[in-house]
This record gives C-alpha cells, structure tokens and sequence, in this order.
C-alpha cells in the first residue's frame, strides 16, 4: 500500500509543475525554468521621479546660533531718598533720552536747599566783616594804634571764614543738585520694561530693587559663535570690506542683515567656539534682546557647482551615492563627493556631469541595471536609437 501511494506521488507532482508553469507568463515561466539566466531586460520599468544636473554659483555661509544682545541696559534707581510721588511713565512705553520718569516729593530736599542758601549768606556777610576789620586794623598799625599780631589774627580769621562760604557755596550746589534728583529722567533712549515700585512708597539711594529697567532696542548686537578654524578668513575678510551677517528668528522667517564688528579674545575651550558680535540698526525692533537667533556669513561663492535635488543623495557605509538614468533607461549606483548646500539643492564636488539624470524618489526598489520609467508610466530615458520618448522631462531644479 505505502509503495503504490508513493509511487502516485512521484507521477502526480510533475504532471502539476507542468500545470503551474502553463499559467505563468512566458518570462515568468522561463526564470522559473532557468533563474541563473535572468535578464534584467525582460523586467518590467521601475517607476521613478528624475531630476537633471544643473550648475549655478552656490553661496558658501558660515552659520551659528546665538541671541540678541542690548547695546546698554539701566536700571533706573533714585539718587536721594524720599517718597514717590508720580509716575510720569507706562510699561512698556518708549522713551527718549532726557524723558521724565518719576517725581519725588521735592519738599524735604527744597527746605534743604533755602537752608544751605541762609548759611551760605550768613557766611558771605561774615567774611565781609573780617575783610573790614583786617582793613581796619591795618590803618591803626600803620599809626601804632593796633599791634602787628592782632592784624594777623585778622587776617586768619578772613581765610577762615572764606573755607565756610565755599564749604556753604558748595551745601547749596549739593542741595541744588538733589532737588533736580527729585525728577528722575532716562538716561537712554530705550524702552520700558515692568514698573517695580509704585508711588506712595519710599525710596533710597541704596535700594536693591529699581524702579524700573530700560533697554535699549535700536539698535542692538547680534552674539553668536562660530568655529574656532574659521578665525583667520574672518579677519582676512573684515580687513578688506565690511562682513555683512544675516539673522533670523523663530518669530520671523525673513532675514535681517547686518554687519560684522568684533571678534572675541579668545576662544571658548569647552565648546571650541569664538564669540563674534554684529551690528543691527533694529529700526522696526524686530530684534529683542534676550531672543534666539540663527546667524550667517557669507564667506565665498563657488562658481559653476553641479547641483542635484538633496532628496536625491543616498549614503551607506562608503559614503554617499546617487542612482544616475542612463541613456537605455537603465539605472546605475554611482559613488559622489558632496559640498555645500542651500537648503534645497546640494553641490556635487565630484562624479557627476551636468546635464546628468538622477532618481529622486523611487531609490528603495532599485538595483543596478534595472530598467526605470517616469512614475506616469513614460519612459525616463532615451530610446534604443537615441530619440527622447515623448511625454519623458526630467524635472529642473
């Protein structure tokens, strides 16, 4: 029994292969036949999207990150103690240079001031007596009427009271000057932040707390580090013109340009960095200090670069590659060195021509060899004779 089963097996599974084989098609059929003679030709067409090669100058930037800076920030603190009185100032307001911001109570520091007045006078009247009597004492010396050493005395009594009037002179000039400190004015043109201390309260000279802070927003610094190899060609550029710097924000995508002035000393050892600081007019305060920015400079431009869609660059282990369209349509892996890029578009140094057709989308089913048409089904290269197949445009960059 288990010699007859046996023997229907062995007569039944080719009968079947022969049956499978009658389905396929007549390449299928043939692979099956015979796999080690496989013909990449007799596949059909991968579908692909293409891109030529084209060459354009391509700017080559220096970039870093970084934050706005503020030329000069104050904060703004009483000179004299007393209460506040006004607030002649709104959060968040610009202010000019001179502006009045607050008012103290001016009467203690006014009081003071007609004080140092009165002993200023009587100091004044003073001295103007001793000038009599040294004037005086000197005629009756003259006559023998008055000693020599009471003219001296005199005398000293003049210079001495001449210290007091210009120590007086000198009470009112101090009394003077903080009754102007009893109008707190800005020292900067900038804008206001938060107000701290309301009126009412009493104020010192002393006081940790400020009133308020002013920064100044136009214009302001751009700081922000670049790697510590690029030193000598930034200097070797600011020594023959002017380095423009482009910056942009989160908050805004276009860019604000503005000029390169100063290089750090030295060299940050932890990050391997330099600091460098740029100029910014700020005239619409785009820019706040305290903000994360992204800065460039514009080191050379590299003339005639091979450019190709960067979706169209691959990479594995030898480095990075392209799939290039023959003119048979037939696909081959080809080795690059890459350079600089613009966002979009990448540069290729070395390995491809201009002119040249490669894959940018479509790598993953690809093989070298392989036959490939354009994802609408139209062929991607040129025909057996040379001929475009029509309906067949790479796409341009």
């Amino acid at each position: 029994m288990v010699l007859l089963l046996a023997a229907g097996i062995v007569s039944v599974v080719p009968a079947a292969r022969n049956q499978v084989l009658a389905w396929l098609p007549s390449s299928s059929a043939s692979l099956a036949s015979k796999p080690k003679t496989r013909r990449t030709r007799d596949l059909m067409p991968l579908p692909v999207k293409v891109a030529e090669a084209v060459t354009r100058k391509v700017p080559i930037y220096l970039e870093g990150v970084g934050i706005v800076k503020a030329r000069s920030t104050v904060a703004v603190k009483a000179r004299i103690e007393g209460q506040l009185f006004e607030a002649l100032v709104r959060e968040g307001q610009t202010v000019r240079k001179g502006n009045v911001l607050f008012r103290l109570d001016p009467r203690p520091v006014q009081a003071q001031w007609k004080e140092a007045q009165a002993i200023l006078a009587r100091g004044r009247a003073s001295h103007a007596k001793a000038l009599a009597d040294v004037k005086r004492l000197a005629n009756l010396s003259t006559k023998g009427y008055s000693s020599k050493a009471q003219v001296d005395d005199a005398n000293t009594q003049v210079n001495v009271l001449a210290a007091t009037v210009r120590a007086a002179e000198a009470a009112v000039e101090l009394a003077r000057l903080n009754l102007d400190y009893a109008t707190i004015r800005s020292p900067i043109d900038g804008r206001v932040g938060s107000i701290l201390i309301t009126p009412g309260n009493i104020v010192k000279p002393n006081d940790t707390q400020p009133l308020l802070i002013i920064t100044e927003s136009k214009p302001v610094y751009a700081s922000f580090g670049v790697p510590e190899q690029y030193i000598d060609e930034i200097r070797a550029r600011m020594a023959n013109a002017r380095l423009q710097v482009e910056v942009s924000t989160q908050a805004r995508g276009d860019a604000a340009t503005g000029h390169l002035f100063f290089i750090d000393n030295q060299v940050d050892a932890a990050t391997g960095t330099i600091e460098l600081l740029a100029h910014f007019n700020n005239n619409d305060e785009r820019l706040v200090p305290g903000q994360f920015i992204r800065a460039r400079i514009l080191l050379s431009t590299l003339e005639n670069a091979v450019l190709v869609p960067s979706r169209a660059i691959q990479i594995n282990q030898a480095g990075h590659y392209l799939w290039v369209v023959g003119p048979n349509d037939e696909i081959e892996l080809r080795a690059v060195v890459t350079g600089p890029d613009d966002g979009i578009h990448l540069a290729i140094t070395k390995g491809l021509a201009p002119g040249e057709r490669v894959v940018t989308d479509g790598q993953l089913r690809l093989f070298p060899g392989a036959r490939v048409s354009l994802s609408d089904g139209t062929a991607a290269g040129r025909t057996g004779d040379g001929k475009r197949r029509k309906g067949n445009k790479a796409a341009q960059l």
